[in-house]
């Protein structure tokens, strides 16, 4: 045999070699759904932690009072004429409460599992449903899967359109100083489009049709309680002149108790159902 048909040989053999290896390792049917392959658990009912921004979210701020909010002249002239009143005549109440400003008000919110591709976010403070469509397979190690159309034909609402995806994060033990062994772990980066236009704040900051909203929801586990924090981006090209971004603190509540619903606000001041800080 020439030394051309011994390499070929080999080389054969090792494939029907390894064959069996690779079998073993090749997937086994359709990816595990959204909620199977959820690299943490944010189900069960959560409580703000009012730690910051006290003057514009525990109260009704003064009309034209958006400090911190890098707003273009055309959304501060907005915000300056505010007027509550007009709102309720016009039957938009509710504004204040689309996904661009709900997490940032006082309020209590229960996660759950519509189905097992669809996840549910329900606020006592509005009665608003969120619903995070999770895209097709297993968690990414890149933020980057945000490109599924629309779904046909839905209209805007408050709340938009949200695609969901599980992100992996790999666990480290810091800066070299000890501390757990690295383990499983992750975030849910949510992005939401198709929205009515809405507030910021409760005193009219707006944000247009036109805007995005992206979000990721991260759960600390500190002292036997679980914290989920959640970073908000919002961008608007009409109202922002540059995303305007925030952090928001929950805290997981062991009951179901403390839960009050209660419709848009529709009368100032604002008198929050949640008491604040992470005692509470």
């Amino acid at each position: 045999m020439t030394l051309r048909g011994l390499i070929l040989g080999g080389l054969i053999a090792a494939i029907l070699a390894a064959s069996p290896a690779l079998a073993q390792r090749a997937p086994a049917g359709p990816p595990p759904t959204a909620q199977a392959a959820a690299p943490i658990d944010l189900t069960g009912q959560w409580v703000s932690v009012v730690t910051e921004d006290w003057r514009w979210r525990m109260v009704t701020p003064p009309v034209g009072d958006t400090a911190s909010v890098p707003l273009t002249p055309a959304g501060q002239a907005a915000a300056e004429v505010w007027d509550l009143a007009a709102d309720n005549a016009a039957g938009v109440q509710c504004r204040a409460y689309g996904a661009g400003g709900l997490l940032r008000l006082p309020l209590r919110m229960r996660i759950t599992w519509q189905d097992a591709g669809t996840l549910r976010l329900e606020t006592d403070r509005g009665q608003q449903v969120r619903l995070f469509y999770f895209m097709a397979g297993t968690p990414s190690e890149q933020l980057d899967g945000f490109d599924a159309p629309l779904a046909d034909g839905q209209a805007p609402s408050w709340q938009g359109y949200t695609r969901a995806q599980w992100f992996k994060q790999r666990q480290t033990r810091g800066l070299g100083f000890g501390g757990p062994p690295p383990g499983p772990g992750g975030q849910l980066r949510l992005f939401t489009q198709n929205l009515l236009p809405g507030y910021l704040r409760l005193n009219g900051v707006p944000y247009s049709a036109d805007a995005t909203v992206t979000e990721t929801f991260n759960l600390i586990e500190h002292g036997g309680v679980s914290y989920l924090v959640v970073t908000t981006v919002v961008e608007d090209p009409a109202n922002l002149a540059v995303p305007f971004v925030t952090s928001t603190n929950f805290r997981r509540e062991s009951d179901r108790r403390g839960w009050s619903p209660s419709p848009c606000h529709t009368d100032a001041p604002l008198e929050p159902p949640v008491q604040a800080g992470a005692g509470h």
